[in-house]
């Protein structure tokens, strides 16, 4: 059974950073999309991550940086975890809609506009619902044009819609739950789920404390969004991006930048310090507990992978 994890919650410092990602390998995930850069940090900061991560890769037995589909499979057969990469935002263009290309020549295969906040592209989240700007479209013809699957977690309501609306492929919420069952801004409403599945993508369920419930990362909440899902827009559209984060030790946490950052994480929807998150290790939890709730085998394999590599199999070039 293919399990996809749609999006890695780390930061990406120092080769300690890409260490942890035995933790995904141990847990079976068979690819995993690795952050490698988010609108907290700067565009200099993203290609130092970019660059730090596949050198990591190419020296590191066992993981394998994929280009397309067919990496997946090679990688699968060779007993290795594939990977790509995935941006959080915009700001990392640097104004330059030639930055889409230059990211997807190495290995970023996924960008959302903005995280949180608003910035050149469109809106974020936990900001003015601005939608998206004459640079943003361009940004979504060149990501069509690329073969760049176009991410709507963590931006405005408005961006969504009309990003979902001129995109010629189809869009994902990499990770990101349903409001209806967890009011906080960073989850999504029903019509932008239900306006996803009739671009031909994919919703994302998260393992994040505060989007599952209330500092709640039980299998049995995050299956019910799951869930929630599956009965909302059909078993084609439902998938997993855990968003999972792990200190290193190095001194530096999630916590930490969280402190140093509230603007982009305001204490009206994060009151707490810390921010607990799933572990890949409840992707088989997830699995069992879906087939508990008697769910097909089918519907089980597109939910933890087949969703999201047909879409990557539509858009990746």
């Amino acid at each position: 059974m293919l399990i996809w994890d749609a999006h890695a919650g780390f930061e990406t410092r120092s080769a300690d950073d890409l260490a942890t990602l035995e933790i995904w390998k141990a847990a079976g995930v068979d690819f995993l999309s690795v952050n490698v850069g988010y609108d907290v940090n700067t565009w200099q900061d993203t290609i130092t991550a970019l660059a730090l991560a596949r050198g990591w890769l190419r020296r590191t037995d066992g993981y394998r940086l994929v280009a397309g589909v067919e990496d997946i499979d090679l990688a699968i057969a060779a007993g290795e975890m594939a990977v790509a990469f995935d941006i959080e935002g915009m700001n990392a263009l640097n104004g330059s809609v030639e930055m889409v290309r230059f990211y997807y020549d190495l290995g970023v295969r996924q960008m959302l506009f903005a995280y949180n906040l608003n910035n050149a592209a469109g809106g974020g989240c936990h900001d003015e619902d601005i939608g998206l700007s004459a640079f943003g479209r361009e940004v979504v013809a060149e990501m069509n044009a690329v073969g760049m699957v176009i991410d709507c977690s963590h931006c405005g309501y408005r961006t969504t819609m009309e990003a979902m609306e001129i995109s010629r492929d189809p869009v994902v919420f990499s990770h990101s739950n349903a409001r209806a069952l967890r009011d906080h801004e960073r989850n999504i409403r029903d019509d932008q789920a239900r306006r996803c599945a009739a671009t031909g993508g994919v919703v994302g369920v998260n393992g994040i404390g505060p989007f599952v419930g209330t500092d709640d990362i039980s299998t049995t909440s995050i299956t019910d969004h799951i869930e929630y899902y599956l009965d909302l827009i059909g078993a084609k559209h439902v998938g997993i991006g855990l968003d999972y984060f792990h200190a290193t030790g190095n001194g530096d946490s999630f916590s930490d930048t969280l402190s140093q950052n509230d603007h982009f994480w305001p204490k009206s929807q994060y009151p707490d310090s810390e921010i607990r998150c799933a572990a890949p290790m409840q992707f088989g939890e997830i699995a069992e507990e879906l087939a508990r709730r008697n769910h097909r085998d089918e519907t089980v394999r597109a939910v933890l992978g087949g969703n999201y590599r047909r879409v990557a199999r539509q858009v990746w070039k």
